[in-house]
């Protein structure tokens, strides 16, 4: 069998635990992509594009750096954003803490959805799994909110909560991948990851 280095294209702690909660062995790469929505893109299309370009510029920064394994087609790299959709509108990061209450008004006693995409690529091909989950808050006071944002957790959130953290206080129902909510599908990673393995090893 082929060895697999896989490479992931994300600063986030949450991704970096929960690939390693389901045993994949991993190093980090550091890529800069534009996180900006197109005036005719649809979410889902908007979240699947940004996890596309991580892992396409991750193979990019590969080839680039000067690494025994550089140009090597057993490179692996995953890319996955998040966002967060409320009546097809998607929430950023908040700016301030004005932008946080506003966000987290609108979802306040709402159902909402979270998408998250995955992408793996190497030299040749990408592939791209996009999960949706559906999550219902309570009522939120606007208190809550400001005491929320005063605990520094929001600030750079989509839609500006963190199912894994505080705010799980929230949420009275969820229908769909929690891990995706947190940042990364397990299930459709590991599936992305074994059909690349498969197809490397015929």
């Amino acid at each position: 069998m082929k060895q697999m280095n896989i490479y992931l294209a994300s600063q986030s702690p949450r991704r970096r635990e929960l690939l390693t909660q389901i045993g994949v062995e991993f190093s980090v790469l550091n890529v800069d992509v534009e996180e900006q929505q197109q005036s005719d893109e649809l979410a889902a299309d908007y979240v699947s594009r940004l996890a596309r370009d991580k892992a396409q510029a991750g193979i990019v920064a590969l080839k680039n750096a000067k690494t025994a394994h550089a140009t090597s087609v057993n490179n692996l790299v995953l890319g996955s954003d998040t966002i967060v959709v409320y009546g097809g509108q998607v929430l950023e990061k908040p700016v301030d803490e004005a932008d946080s209450i506003r966000m987290l008004s609108l979802l306040s006693g709402q159902e909402h959805e979270v998408m998250t995409a995955v992408a793996i690529a190497n030299e040749h091909h990408c592939m791209v799994e996009l999960v949706t989950t559906k999550v219902q808050f309570r009522a939120i006071s606007v208190t809550e909110i400001q005491d929320y944002w005063r605990t520094g957790e929001p600030t750079d959130k989509a839609g500006s909560y963190a199912i894994q953290g505080i705010a799980g206080k929230f949420v009275s129902h969820i229908s769909g991948s929690y891990s995706a909510v947190v940042g990364l599908p397990l299930m459709q990673t590991e599936q992305l990851i074994q059909a690349f393995k498969a197809k490397q090893n015929k």
